[in-house]
């Protein structure tokens, strides 16, 4: 039997490593166990990550250097946006924090928490990785169909029982 190859609408998991140019881990889906596991050619990676898996097979290892443009872009001046605190409620803010805020044109937009004072969470728009240099090794574990729902919310469901965590109704 053939394998699957990596190809737009497969879902794709992976387990990888992730290191800055000066080697230093900066993530790993093997330290917390948990494999990556996306819809390949929705946009849910890195591009250049995606591009070097199309094609691929379960069972492929490979390592691959991505330059800041096909990671997580060049990093922006830094414009912070200031929001009160009161404005989380008791949840705990801290630096790093991803957070989704709205444009002024209605849509979703990622930002990150940069520090926190006193009164305001002072959030960045640039991801914490932007304008870095990244190396990723990978190891495809499986690739198969996406199912007509994981096509429809446009995102890999996992392969287990319970809920994405996304505004989809299921």
């Amino acid at each position: 039997m053939t394998q699957e190859k990596i190809a737009k609408d497969k879902v794709v998991t992976v387990d990888f490593e992730l290191r800055n140019a000066a080697g230093e881990m900066l993530d790993s889906s093997k330290e917390v166990g948990i494999p990556l596991a996306y819809l390949h050619g929705s946009g849910e990676i890195v591009p250049g990550l995606e591009a070097a898996l199309e094609g691929r097979q379960e069972g492929d290892t490979f390592e691959v250097t991505l330059a800041p443009e096909d990671a997580f872009g060049e990093e922006e001046e830094a414009e912070l946006i200031g929001i009160p605190k009161a404005d989380f409620g008791d949840a705990e803010i801290e630096a790093g924090m991803p957070l989704m805020l709205e444009s002024e044109e209605g849509y979703a937009v990622t930002a990150w928490i940069d520090h926190v004072d006193e009164e305001t969470a002072w959030a960045d728009l640039n991801h914490p990785l932007a304008g870095e240099t990244l190396t990723f090794n990978v190891e495809v574990v499986e690739v198969r169909d996406a199912t007509a729902e994981e096509l429809e919310h446009g995102h890999a469901q996992g392969s287990h029982d319970h809920e994405c965590g996304c505004d989809c109704d299921h």
